[in-house]
């Protein structure tokens, strides 16, 4: 039997029962729809966390402390980075790529006005090199200087968020607010340029980390350092050179783990790449239970399909029909029912993330965008086709194997 006549009759059969059929890929719609929405949004956040990341600049390499990653405890208390770290790496002979460090400290007292505390994200550290690294200015006054950072001066600046929460339509610029148990002068109001680099500068109150060490902390400790290569291509060099400098002045033995950790874009990268992509193919395998879930769906229907056309398939093979045509035909159908449902379920994935993505762009984050995931669709539309395919075997099969005679008998 050719396969045209194949693919008509199949169509003809599955165009009888329009409505059984619709319900009987509702849950091939519904996991491949879920598998579109999964790998789109998964997508998504990726694209938007690497944009932010890249924000830092290729030639930036980030120097944090603690060794073991998996321990969260002792990377938030670690204190293996110190001036004398710094200053051991900004010799020529150590690191000889080095143009620029910005070391970092973080404060967790929150700042206080006229009485009312006030949470939000405190740093120590140079306002002009995130401004530099991260592009964007300020609002109103300016940037504390180098000047400023040596001399420990109680300077501070503030997001635009914080400025309204603590002064509304006043001018924040000549105000002071206090951190601990010191006063802080605002000398400038960072502008409102949203999320960069997974920073929110509305609600980033910055000081020089000298003050934060001196009159906050009382450590002598960082929690980051950025390091600055001459050139992006000089950037795995400098990176070694950064290791082998830090493992010689703590002392590092051979064999043993580093106390630090020196990450540059590419290693962030990677790493972002690998915890999305595993916690995508996670959620992935989750909804694709929906899958087997119609697959069955699928093999009860035909089943029903092939007792109800017991008398078609009798008077086909009296006719002179085989064995292979019938199986052929069952299988097409169940292959052609699953894949309509893999492309209408990968439509209505697709609408539905782009509609999500519209909404987290507006409320969550401005750099999410949509994002098609062409593996996704064609694995939905191939996977239910080779659902259709699996689960329609049975049927086909307990159809190919009835006898002319009793077919034409049967009630």
């Amino acid at each position: 039997m050719p396969f045209k006549h194949v693919l008509i009759t199949a169509f003809r059969g599955l165009r009888t029962h329009m409505t059984r059929s619709a319900l009987t890929i509702l849950g091939i719609v519904i996991g491949v729809a879920a598998i579109i929405i999964v790998m789109s949004l998964g997508q998504g956040a990726q694209n938007l966390i690497l944009d932010q990341v890249s924000g830092l600049g290729p030639e930036t390499i980030v120097l944090n402390p603690g060794g073991d990653t998996t321990d969260i405890t002792s990377l938030l208390f670690a204190q293996s980075i110190t001036q004398e770290d710094i200053d051991a790496l900004e010799r020529k002979q150590n690191v000889p790529n080095l143009v620029r460090t910005a070391p970092f400290v973080t404060v967790p007292d929150p700042i206080e006005y006229r009485g009312e505390v006030f949470r939000t994200t405190i740093m120590g550290g140079s306002a002009l090199h995130m401004a530099t690294m991260l592009d964007f200015g300020v609002e109103d006054g300016q940037f504390y200087t180098d000047d400023d950072i040596e001399q420990r001066a109680r300077v501070v600046m503030i997001g635009a968020d914080v400025k309204n929460d603590l002064f509304g339509n006043g001018r924040a610029v000549g105000e002071q607010i206090q951190i601990g148990e010191r006063k802080f002068k605002i000398v400038g109001v960072f502008e409102d340029a949203g999320n960069i680099a997974g920073f929110d500068l509305g609600k980033l109150v910055m000081l020089p980390h000298t003050s934060a060490q001196t009159y906050i902390t009382g450590n002598d400790f960082y929690n980051e350092v950025h390091l600055i290569a001459d050139d992006p291509a000089n950037v795995p060099k400098m990176a070694y050179d950064i290791t082998l400098t830090l493992r010689e002045t703590h002392e590092i033995g051979f064999g043993e783990a580093d106390d630090f950790q020196v990450n540059t874009q590419e290693t962030v990268i990677e790493q972002i790449n690998t915890i999305v992509n595993v916690f995508t193919a996670f959620l992935v395998a989750v909804v694709s239970i929906s899958l087997v879930v119609g697959g069955i769906g699928i093999m009860n229907i035909m089943l029903v399909s092939v007792s109800e056309r017991t008398k078609e398939i009798g008077l086909r093979k009296a006719l002179g029909a085989r064995s292979k045509d019938i199986l052929t035909q069952f299988l097409t159908e169940a292959i052609i029912l699953t894949s309509i449902g893999g492309i209408i379920g990968t439509v209505i994935g697709a609408l539905i993330s782009l509609g999500v993505s519209i909404v987290l762009a507006q409320t969550v984050a401005e750099g999410w965008s949509f994002s098609f995931p062409v593996l996704g669709a064609l694995l939905g539309v191939g996977v239910s086709a080779t659902v259709g395919l699996i689960f329609g075997i049975y049927p086909a099969n307990q159809a190919s194997k009835k006898s002319p005679i009793e077919a034409l008998r049967y009630e």
